[in-house]
């Protein structure tokens, strides 16, 4: 494959260099993010936690993450800020580091919160950088880029099984080289960034947004879209927090097994996420978004039912197709608000972190009443919103799909 210098990308070519570099920057980023789930079995016993507790520390890291992303995302859509990327990753290590020397609960929850920073600046001028990058071929850069992070969540409990289990906490100070040379990268991304605004590339490469719609029917489409978020994200962070719990506690597995599980299913989260970009880009986005959370239900209704192989097995069928549409959903709707790249991916990748939080602290309430396996009954259920896909207007039709056409750029519209 030729390499792209930045200075020469032209239409229709993806600098394929700089994707890379994104994804890999979320894959070590996320893999942060992701050892704070996976020790949760350590923290409750170091720290005597019940599931409220351990959801709290999930609603902390997940609103500090989600809150000030759409925030930053309308930020930098006004003003490209090329450093911030860097910037972002140095939260990510500081709440490492105290993660690591965390002695009460308090720190773990400020540890949570510093991690959590770091990915609501990370996420929005990422996701722009990488569409910016893409060449025209939006759904399969979104893939590439979020791909990473979810390689990087399936890492997390791994290491926590062959790393931090048997060495404790203070293991988890080792990682620190994870952010640092993700920093390194992102300087140099960031400097290419920052050449691509000097020389004026202020261009959308691709689909040229004229659907034709109205701002109500803009706004009910964005809502749809929130909603179908909401399924996914509620469902997800329903195994990416209590499944190892889950399975410890219906089949009696140790711990270093239930992690293995659930870095199977976030494997299979990670393999979703890869197709589900190039997919909507040939066949339409709206497509890969009714298979993908309307598909799912059959699984989700049988898994609280199976023995553990099949636990296992349909953990990995619903990872796989649930996490399909993510990248179908945020580039749907930066092609229903043109100009708002930053803010539309702030917007979303922060309504998903935020509301898995919440999900995740509300069904730690509700398996401490009931229990576990009724938490999974009743989210099984979730993605029957699937069906509200039905609501949202055809705008596909009215793109001309596999060409990078150079347009003019279109000035932010107003945010709806």
């Amino acid at each position: 494959m030729r390499r792209e210098s930045p200075e020469g990308l032209t239409a229709g070519k993806a600098a394929f260099s700089i994707l890379g570099a994104l994804s890999i920057c979320h894959l070590l980023n996320d893999m942060v993010q992701s050892l704070l789930p996976a020790i949760y079995p350590i923290l409750k016993e170091a720290f005597q936690l019940d599931f409220r507790h351990v959801g709290l520390i999930t609603l902390i890291n997940q609103l500090t993450a989600s809150l000030l992303q759409p925030v930053i995302g309308y930020y930098t859509d006004r003003r490209p800020t090329p450093q911030s990327l860097a910037i972002g990753m140095s939260f990510t290590l500081a709440g490492l580091l105290l993660l690591a020397v965390a002695g009460h609960y308090g720190m773990v929850l400020a540890a949570a919160a510093l991690i959590g920073i770091g990915s609501s600046v990370f996420h929005p001028e990422s996701s722009r950088i990488a569409r910016l990058a893409s060449g025209g071929q939006h759904g399969l850069a979104q893939s590439l880029f979020q791909v990473g992070g979810n390689a990087g969540s399936a890492l997390g409990p791994l290491l926590a099984a062959f790393v931090v289990l048997p060495h404790g906490q203070r293991s988890l100070a080792w990682f620190t080289v994870v952010p640092l040379v993700a920093i390194a990268m992102l300087l140099r991304v960031g400097h290419w960034y920052k050449r691509r605004v000097h020389a004026g590339h202020h261009t959308q490469r691709g689909h040229a947004a004229h659907h034709g719609l109205t701002r109500r029917q803009v706004r009910v489409a964005i809502a749809v879209l929130l909603v179908l978020v909401f399924s996914k994200y509620i469902y997800l962070a329903s195994l990416s927090t209590y499944y190892t719990f889950y399975l410890i506690d219906t089949f009696h597995v140790s711990v270093r097994s239930a992690q293995l599980h659930l870095f199977v299913f976030l494997g299979a989260v990670a393999a979703g996420t890869i197709l589900g970009g190039p997919i909507g880009d040939r066949i339409g986005r709206k497509y890969v978004i009714w298979g993908s959370i309307l598909g799912v239900l059959p699984f989700t209704l049988a898994l609280p039912y199976a023995n553990l192989f099949f636990t296992g097995v349909l953990s990995a069928i619903i990872g796989l197709i649930l996490a399909s549409a993510f990248s179908a959903i945020i580039v749907y709707a930066q092609e229903l608000v043109p100009g708002n790249v930053g803010m539309i991916a702030g917007l979303f990748f922060g309504f998903a972190f935020g509301i898995g939080g919440l999900g995740a602290a509300g069904l730690g309430v509700l398996a401490d009443a009931t229990s576990v396996t009724f938490v999974y009954k009743v989210c099984a259920f979730l993605p029957a919103f699937g069906l509200l896909t039905a609501l949202l207007p055809d705008i596909e039709p009215h793109v001309t799909r596999g060409a990078a056409v150079e347009v003019p750029a279109t000035p932010p519209s107003e945010p709806v």
